[in-house]
């Protein structure tokens, strides 16, 4: 039988640098590390001489304030981590849902959102930047950031003109979702999704209210690039997806509800989504289109003028803490760039193939470009299309 291990037991020198050194790495989880080293009580004294042993207890209750106000994404949080920071802070976490990029920077140009916190995605930084509506980041106020145990590809848009400006939440793709039960054949490409919604599929499939996927999976099934901006390419995806207004069941980046009903049968989707419906209803695949499309990172960002700066950051750092961050992961279904989270995660989740697609399929896959969220022509043939 295993000797069981005595947490209150002293420890050698020597004891207490391996341990460190494999918290570090991300061997093992803070609560292991704080019981093994008698620090569990000692923490808050710590804090200061090892500031990572800060992690999601960094804020002292009362000290930042009363809320923190949060702009994301849908189906995209543990409401649970939210009550936790709440407790220990005093903080309430107040939030706004967005279904597309080009809604939040709208939102931001004009100006009093009150956010604290918002989530944006890779490709979108750089126009945040010159736009001057984020704040470049202080990263002496996130011990939880580490970036040696992030992977680099995910980390790097966060930077700009060598400033962080964003640290990041997790990454994805941008597939499809189809309700065996309910589509007979097994399409495997953009081509045949949209080909399904003008056939057998219509009136049952959903869209997502945002230009990037829905313009950029509409121009794969000719072939182009997902971030084409070629007025003659982007013509071809108006023509398709005029074509498919009319079979459309809805226009909405939240598709949860409409999957899980029954109403809908196809949606374009993201990972953690696929996930969690699948997960909920087996019946329920996630496909990514074998002519390629969306690989994305999301990340955590404070816009300027952030009416509550210090829990801003509290906030974020809590949410970047590897314990709290894989209870994210297990809510929300999406991997994360962190390589101490990944460490937490079970077998069943760093091996699912919706979360870790095969190499073939992933490597199909584009970055979005940032010009796309600002070229007028695909804003104007995302409102044609919602208005036809």
């Amino acid at each position: 039988m295993p000797k069981k291990i005595d947490d209150n037991a002293p420890i050698s020198a020597k004891k207490f640098m391996d341990e460190l050194r494999r918290y570090e790495r991300g061997s093992v989880s803070r609560r292991h590390f704080l019981g093994v080293t008698g620090l569990g009580m000692a923490t808050s004294v710590m804090a200061g001489a090892v500031p990572m042993l800060a992690g999601s207890r960094g804020a002292n209750a009362g000290s930042i304030g009363d809320r923190v106000s949060m702009a994301t994404w849908p189906n995209y949080f543990d409401t649970a981590n939210f009550e936790t920071f709440k407790k220990d802070t005093g903080a309430d976490v107040q939030v706004s849902v967005f279904g597309s990029n080009e809604e939040m920077l709208a939102k931001l140009q004009a100006g009093g959102t009150g956010w604290d916190v918002f989530v944006p995605t890779n490709y979108t930084i750089s126009t945040y930047v010159e736009l001057d509506l984020i704040e470049p980041l202080d990263l002496s106020r996130l011990p939880n950031f580490v970036e040696k145990h992030y992977i680099k590809r995910f980390i790097d848009p966060g930077t700009v003109n060598g400033k962080v400006y964003a640290v990041p939440k997790n990454w994805g793709t941008t597939g499809f979702v189809l309700n065996r039960k309910k589509v007979k054949s097994n399409p495997t490409t953009w081509k045949e999704f949209w080909d399904l919604s003008r056939t057998s599929a219509t009136g049952r499939v959903m869209v997502h209210d945002y230009q990037l996927t829905t313009i950029g999976n509409a121009l794969k099934y000719f072939g182009h690039s997902f971030n084409s901006v070629d007025p003659k390419e982007l013509a071809d995806a108006e023509k398709l997806l005029l074509d498919v207004k009319p079979h459309l069941f809805a226009i909405n980046s939240d598709y949860q509800p409409g999957m899980r009903s029954g109403d809908a049968w196809m949606s374009i989707a993201w990972t953690g989504d696929g996930l969690q419906l699948h997960r909920d209803i087996p019946e329920i695949d996630y496909v990514l289109g074998k002519e390629g499309g969306e690989l994305w990172s999301d990340f955590y960002a404070i816009p300027k003028g952030a009416p509550h700066l210090d829990a801003a950051y509290a906030f974020i750092n809590f949410l970047i803490d590897p314990e709290i961050n894989a209870k994210e992961v297990h809510a929300h279904g999406y991997p994360v760039p962190d390589a101490r989270t990944t460490a937490l995660l079970p077998k069943e989740m760093t091996q699912d193939p919706i979360m870790y697609p095969a190499k073939d399929l992933l490597d199909a896959l584009e970055f979005g470009a940032a010009v796309t969220l600002t070229d007028p022509l695909r804003a104007e043939i995302m409102a044609r299309f919602k208005a036809a």
